[in-house]
């Protein structure tokens, strides 16, 4: 796994043993095992590893009015009950939420206001609620609602 994965060498002095991989891969998943060894005391630890996938097609940046298709999957065991997607959740009156059976959602005209911050959230049947956030880039025109634009003379116009 190397080099994506560092210990923090400031704080093993400190007792902290965190193992932190970057950037995670679907390979990753599985269940991972600490020893620290200290005279002769052996302490150890189990962490189980479990990945959020979110696919885009096409892939990222969307161009604006393409047809465009976000999956979310996870390599959680249990069925999966509901996906639901969130956009732009804390921003008040222009946040967008839906959820459907499979984990997918389709969006048959992306425009620029689709463009941000989107959560995926999946829910299982033994009650497991996993979710993972990403940015969705659009390529597109986010000019004026009117194209005639005025100027004054010896001015500069955008």
């Amino acid at each position: 796994m190397k080099p994506r994965v560092s210990l923090q060498d400031s704080a093993l002095r400190n007792g902290n043993f965190s193992l932190r991989i970057v950037p995670v891969r679907s390979e990753d998943v599985g269940l991972y095992e600490a020893q620290v060894k200290y005279r002769t005391e052996v302490h150890s630890c189990h962490v189980e590893l479990g990945v959020i996938t979110v696919t885009l097609s096409p892939p990222n940046p969307v161009i604006e009015s393409e047809l465009l298709l976000m999956s979310c999957n996870s390599s959680h065991r249990a069925s999966l009950v509901e996906t639901c997607w969130f956009h732009k959740e804390h921003l008040g009156p222009t946040s967008r939420t839906f959820c459907s059976l499979s984990g997918t959602l389709s969006i048959f005209h992306p425009a620029m206001s689709d463009a941000g911050s989107w959560r995926c959230q999946l829910r299982y049947s033994d009650k497991e609620i996993i979710s993972a956030t990403f940015n969705l880039q659009i390529l597109g025109f986010d000019g004026p609602t009117n194209p005639v634009v005025y100027a004054a003379a010896g001015s500069a116009a955008d």
